[in-house]
């Protein structure tokens, strides 16, 4: 049984998820991230064991979550979906705040963001389940968000290949 076009039917948001390693500040594009608990708020996010946002996260203890919107374009998408922060500095050329706990919090193309201390990580093979709980967020202006499926088929995005829904060359 071919399991992909069922899971391609699952549906996602677009996000930033961003931490901070002391003064320096990385972040990157995800497509999973969920609320768990609504009291105390809890929210999830995966994360490659390989990208520089993890180690920040492990390392800090906190996160931030930029609600994207559909107006983001493909270039910025692309700023903090296919370089890493290992070889650019990401933040140099977006707009941001920091928030409470450090991370930084996008206001380029951002709907709303919100902050969360990790609680617990679960090993999930190349990626960490980062679980937090919310320390606060904001809606910065209305909109639509950005879905995963509207990046694929309106944008005509590509997925690279450490993201948690990869499937090899898009068709």
């Amino acid at each position: 049984m071919n399991f992909e076009p069922a899971l391609s039917l699952v549906s996602y948001g677009l996000y930033v998820v961003s931490s901070h390693d002391g003064e320096k500040l990385n972040g990157q594009i995800v497509n999973t991230v969920f609320q768990v608990t609504a009291s105390p708020a809890q929210v999830a996010v995966a994360i490659n064991k390989k990208n520089l946002t993890h180690d920040y996260v492990s390392k800090s203890g906190v996160f931030s979550v930029s609600v994207l919107s559909e107006e983001t374009p493909l270039k910025f998408i692309g700023l903090f979906g296919f370089r890493s922060g290992r070889d650019a500095d990401k933040f140099a050329s977006a707009r941001y705040k920091p928030g409470e706990t450090g991370s930084p919090v996008l206001l380029d193309y951002s709907l709303a963001a919100f902050e969360a201390r990790v609680r617990q990580t679960v090993d999930a093979g190349t990626h960490t389940l980062f679980i937090g709980e919310v320390s606060g967020g904001e809606v910065f202006s209305g909109g639509k968000p950005m879905t995963y499926e509207f990046y694929r088929v309106a944008l005509r995005g590509k997925t690279p290949a450490g993201a948690t829904t990869y499937q090899g060359e898009m068709k």
